[in-house]
């Protein structure tokens, strides 16, 4: 009887300190946040947040305020909706909130790379000195020509046709600035001879639309994966694809080409001085691709879609670019003869296509920010009341819900408006809640210490292929009726969304003045 005793008294123990580790026994505290740990030990509200993040946010927030603490697969999660008090967090210094321990976990899961101490600031310098300034005017010539590259073919095309020509326009501007970033970043085939460079260019062309086909393979999972959510079939096909691009971007393979960017060959440098293992840095370059390419061409796909559907946006932005194009001198020839050259200067002449791509990241872009608490915290609101964090949760803030969307912030938010961010007398436009001025009304690319190194460039490839595609094309959509997709609910949190089908659209090349 005693050893029955004993052994119920030792699994009573274990369920206990299952129990425990669950957070089951978790009380709220004094001055901390409504704590909601769901129905289901561990998990809590994994399930809801995975599937709807939108509906989780807006019934949790209903019911507990502008900030909650929920438990979500083992973790206890506070997360900020008041856009007011965004910057107590941005602000705040990283021995209190920092993010890199989340980040390195996910690189982790999903890439298959382990960060070192010395990564972040590798990335912090690599970006700040080749993605900005004149790094960033290299960068932006590259990635022009990259896309004169991809897209040869299509003006060809449409110039034996002389009509138009019909394609999903997801697909079509995703594969395109994809594509054209590859080459930028990573070179091109080299060329012994110049009656190779055609072989060579071919030889390119096929290569990234192989490789394309398999990064949609992976970034189609890429949510799933980092929810641990994926089935016994598709964790194979993930190891599958991510051992194909670990050779197929391997310093091996990749240093054998022409015109790698200084961005790559920098960043390199610095983790092997460091003593970052080669098969490691295999791993980094496609943690780089899909950070580099992952948002720019769905984020190109949702500004051309909306212009296409609003054709006032259209002409406006259309007139802007006729005009910078007229002003810098150049002929546009029929059949892209004598490509378009888009320079830093003719970029920073488009206060109307700034204000689309601003307008088109708001809708778009959902971007979910996490800080892990490092020590006991007291966040201060911006209304006076205070709360405190505990140390070993994780900080929360989803600003699509909270700001983008918010009416006060941006009246009627579901509506693309293209000059919603221009104002009257050329100075930068201003946005209220409750009276006061919101400073965080957008965070499409994150904010603080953790806000993206390569937004700059980003911007300037969405800028770019918008430039190419209304210089040389009349576009609309084929069903000029039907709606912009919705979203992928699913993408919430992970950058610029991707829409639920792809919708269609047609193209010609435009009549050239004589």
């Amino acid at each position: 009887m005693e050893v029955w005793q004993t052994v119920l008294c030792a699994l009573l123990a274990c369920v206990a300190g299952g129990l425990y580790l669950a957070g089951a026994f978790r009380r709220r505290k004094a001055n901390e946040p409504p704590l909601d740990k769901g129905l289901i030990p561990w998990l809590g509200h994994g399930l809801h947040f995975r599937n709807n993040g939108i509906s989780f946010f807006q019934t949790m927030q209903q019911k507990h305020g502008d900030i909650f603490t929920a438990l979500i697969a083992g973790y206890y999660f506070t997360f900020l909706m008041d856009p007011l008090s965004f910057g107590a967090v941005v602000k705040e210094a990283r021995a209190k909130l920092d993010f890199i321990e989340f980040a390195e976990e996910l690189v982790l899961k999903v890439f298959g790379f382990q960060p070192t101490a010395d990564t972040h600031k590798i990335i912090e310098t690599s970006s700040t000195k080749h993605l900005k300034g004149n790094g960033l005017v290299v960068m932006t010539q590259a990635m022009l020509e990259s896309i004169h590259k991809v897209m040869h073919d299509h003006l060809h095309s449409a110039q034996e046709s002389k009509g138009w020509k019909e394609e999903g326009l997801f697909h079509f501007s995703y594969n395109s600035v994809f594509r054209a970033g590859y080459f930028a970043l990573y070179g091109n085939e080299s060329s012994s001879a110049e009656n190779d460079q055609g072989k060579a260019t071919k030889s390119d062309l096929d290569s990234s639309e192989a490789i394309f086909k398999e990064f949609r393979k992976y970034d189609k999972l890429f949510p799933r994966l980092s929810y641990s959510m994926l089935s016994f079939a598709e964790k194979r096909e993930v190891e599958s694809l991510k051992k194909y691009f670990w050779d197929i971007l391997s310093i091996e393979n990749v240093y054998r080409k022409d015109n790698i960017s200084l961005w790559i060959t920098d960043q390199q440098q610095q983790l092997a001085e460091s003593g970052v293992p080669e098969h490691m840095r295999n791993r980094f370059m496609f943690l780089l691709l899909w950070a580099a390419q992952g948002n720019t061409g769905p984020a190109s796909f949702w500004l051309l879609a909306y212009l296409m559907k609003y054709p006032d946006a259209m002409a406006a932005v259309k007139e802007e670019v006729d005009r910078v194009v007229r002003e810098s001198g150049q002929e546009i020839k029929p059949g892209g003869q004598e490509p378009l050259n888009v320079t830093k200067e003719m970029l920073s002449k488009t206060p109307v296509m700034d204000s689309a791509v601003e307008e088109t990241l708001r809708l778009a872009a959902a971007p979910l920010l996490i800080r892990a608490v490092v020590d006991d915290l007291v966040l201060k609101m911006h209304d006076g009341r205070e709360y405190v964090l505990r140390k070993g949760d994780r900080l929360g803030i989803f600003p699509y819900l909270s700001a983008h969307m918010d009416p006060e912030i941006h009246p009627e938010p579901h509506i693309f408006k293209y000059d919603r961010f221009l104002s009257q007398n050329g100075t930068k436009k201003e946005f209220y809640k409750n009276g006061e001025k919101v400073k965080y009304y957008t965070m499409p690319w994150g904010a603080g210490t953790s806000i993206c190194p390569g937004r700059f460039f980003a911007v300037n490839e969405i800028k770019l292929f918008a430039f190419v595609m209304l210089t040389y094309f009349d576009l609309e959509l084929v069903n000029k009726d039907e709606e912009i997709p919705p979203i992928n609910k699913d993408r919430y949190g992970f950058g610029v969304m991707q829409p639920m089908h792809d919708i269609q659209f047609r193209y010609r090349l435009l009549p050239t003045e004589t």
